[in-house]
């Protein structure tokens, strides 16, 4: 599969938006999840929002519930990560991955089951 690539991130005012893009074709396909994680000096690596492949099966982490929608194009093979609201504490770098797994119908949001990453988007919230 091709390499995963982000793209999108920059500066914005509070409660403005941001789409990331992640280039993922080859991981689009019915037994991949893929994911949107981000980390801040010092934080652990933590996960946003999963998609399990071919589907509208979500996940997110609490803090952006509502807020942020993760999504998936097979015909451009790219990951979405739609940003509303956003708030300073979400600056961030983001990265998303991905990872082989045909079990369940939704993906867990545990950045050690991910295999495939990208290089990471910066994304700044100013109050």
């Amino acid at each position: 599969q091709a390499d995963l690539v982000e793209s999108g991130g920059g500066s914005v005012q509070a409660g403005g938006s941001l789409k990331l893009t992640c280039a993922a074709s080859g991981y689009l396909d019915r037994g991949y999840c893929m994911g949107w994680f981000r980390q801040t000096p010092g934080k652990q690596r933590e996960g946003v929002a999963t998609i399990r492949s071919g589907t509208s099966n979500t996940y997110y982490t609490d803090s952006v519930k509502g807020r942020f929608t993760i999504s998936q194009d097979y015909a451009k093979g790219t990951l979405y990560l739609q940003m509303n609201s956003l708030k300073p504490e979400d600056t961030a770098t983001y990265f998303c991955a991905a990872h082989f797994d045909t079990l369940g119908l939704f993906c867990d949001t545990l950045p050690r089951l991910f295999d495939f990453w990208g290089q990471g988007t910066q994304v700044t919230v100013s109050s």
